[in-house]
């Protein structure tokens, strides 16, 4: 018998000390809670402020455009979420999202939208497969991994584009792209729907305890009996076809697959999760932190765009808010491990 084929720590707990627990919600409770909440807070203010300096901020058109803009970079996020939860980190994300997009546009001709996100989907799955083997079964650092990635998938795509786009046939490409239910573009409701399905499967699942559980230290977890390799290798595919997922819908959003698409992709979700609350460390973060992240960034660069604001400060702007989710998540996390260590 072998430790990956071992799932002793992965039995749920019962439901009804959950409910119990549920149910003690008292003032200190409440307090603690709220205490751990700044991403929410961060956003509100940004959008107190946005609507105070920018009358088009809370205009419909404006707020569909957001939705649209932080969708595809939302999905990124989610899949580096789940790469951070095992405690490593994925910088090819960007790269993988322009390859699955010229690919699914490139192949075929594009002529058929279902067959071009299959592609696109596959691409992610078989990249996310791969480096999880490297980082799970041949011990290898996530970040020399995704690095080494990162400069293989950009390569491809420049010599498979020549530097140009790529246009696809198909008339329906940009249908998912386009349209919108209830004035509420299609694009948001698939990232929405993708980040309750991550939240349900980190949360609720015997594999979300798993990720959790590798993220807090892989001994325990093996000794414990989680299969260790396995799960890391499930936690890259799933964020692989995410990723693929991403570079279909960019594709679809911009109508062509271009050689630069999914730029600082890489960055850009690395912050979100952070600033969402996430440790680096891997074991700690939720879902909604890091779709709060994703609406901060998304936030910031839609109203610096309305106040004309130049491409370059925009770059400072997102990089000292980086810096300083980087700073409050040290901080928060040292104070819990003071606040833990004195009880």
């Amino acid at each position: 018998m072998t430790h990956d084929t071992t799932t002793r720590s992965a039995t749920p707990p019962p439901a009804v000390p959950r409910i119990a627990a549920a149910g003690c919600l008292t003032p200190s409770r409440v307090r603690q809670w709220a205490k751990k909440q700044y991403p929410l807070y961060i956003l509100l203010a940004l959008l107190l402020f946005a609507g105070l300096t920018s009358d088009a901020f809370f205009t419909v058109r404006n707020l569909q455009n957001l939705v649209v803009q932080v969708a595809v970079i939302g999905i990124v996020m989610l899949a580096q979420f789940l790469i951070v939860l095992t405690g490593g980190i994925d910088i090819s994300v960007g790269a993988v999202v322009a390859l699955a997009g010229v690919l699914c546009a490139g192949l075929f001709g594009g002529d058929n939208t279902l067959l071009a996100a299959l592609v696109a989907i596959t691409v992610g799955v078989a990249i996310g497969a791969f480096n999880g083997y490297l980082v799970a079964f041949r011990g290898l650092e996530a970040f020399i991994v995704t690095l080494g990635m990162l400069a293989l998938a950009r390569g491809l795509v420049y010599a498979y584009t020549e530097g140009q786009p790529i246009t696809p046939h198909s008339p329906t490409f940009r249908v998912v792209a386009t349209t919108a239910t209830a004035q509420i573009p299609v694009l948001g409701i698939i990232w929405i729907g993708v980040a309750l399905a991550v939240a349900f499967l980190t949360r609720r699942t015997v594999f979300g305890r798993r990720v959790y559980a590798l993220g807090s230290s892989k001994q325990a977890a093996y000794a414990s009996g989680v299969p260790v390799k396995t799960t890391m290798v499930a936690a890259y595919v799933i964020a692989g076809a995410l990723v693929g997922l991403a570079g279909f819908l960019l594709t679809a959003r911009v109508g062509a697959a271009t050689p630069t698409a999914g730029n600082s992709y890489e960055i850009d979700s690395i912050a979100a999760v952070v600033i969402g609350g996430a440790s680096l460390a891997g074991g700690r973060g939720r879902v909604l932190g890091a779709v709060i992240g994703t609406l901060i960034f998304g936030v910031i660069s839609n109203l610096l765009v309305l106040l004309n604001v130049s491409t370059f400060l925009q770059d400072a702007f997102r990089g000292a808010l980086i810096i300083f989710a980087v700073v409050l998540t040290t901080v928060r996390f040292r104070r819990d491990r003071a606040t833990r260590a004195r009880s």
